[in-house]
């Protein structure tokens, strides 16, 4: 059943792809260079935001995603699941390699990334979020993750930053939701 819905959600998203060339467009501009739009306002937002304390924030958000791409590897290492465009014929509109496709390592540090700003700094953590999910629904529909993979990004993305936030609560002690909410 889990397995049917996973392909059906698939199947619909990417659907999107090669129907309209202003839509491959998005689709590819998210699923690709989004990300790194995120990590210069996350940057942007610690230098502006935490001057005098900046190695809190900094600390903080480096520590979560190293956990989390680590969690990604360590996950890929143990279990393997082919990519959609190796099971079937479907519209690809990146190139991907075919290692695993679970669980997606961009919603993994996407997601982590998004909770670290939640934690730092609420007002703007709807665009992280947001953006988060429009990576992961785009690489859904270019093609080259399932929607499971996106679900199993989300949760070792959030698991990640509540680690390192139990591990090392000093690291967000000073400036979690200063008057920024």
């Amino acid at each position: 059943m889990i397995k049917f819905l996973d392909e059906q959600i698939f199947f619909f998203l990417n659907s999107l792809a090669g129907q309209n060339r202003i839509l491959d467009y998005l689709i590819i501009f998210f699923a690709t260079y989004f990300g790194y739009f995120l990590i210069v306002v996350l940057l942007f937002l610690i230098f502006w935001k935490y001057k005098k304390e900046i190695w809190q924030p900094l600390m903080f958000a480096a520590s979560s995603l190293l956990l989390s791409t680590a969690l990604t590897q360590i996950t890929r290492f143990f279990y393997y699941r082919p990519r959609p465009f190796l099971d079937f014929s479907i519209n690809t509109l990146i190139n991907h390699s075919s290692t695993s496709s679970f669980p997606s390592s961009h919603s993994v540090f996407f997601f982590a990334l998004a909770l670290v700003i939640f934690y730092l700094n609420r007002r703007w953590s709807w665009l992280f979020i947001s953006g988060a999910f429009l990576i992961s629904l785009a690489r859904i529909s270019a093609g080259v993750h399932w929607p499971l993979d996106v679900l199993g990004g989300i949760i070792l993305g959030f698991l990640s930053v509540f680690f390192i936030k139990s591990l090392f609560p000093s690291l967000t002690k000073n400036t979690i939701l200063r008057k920024d909410y």
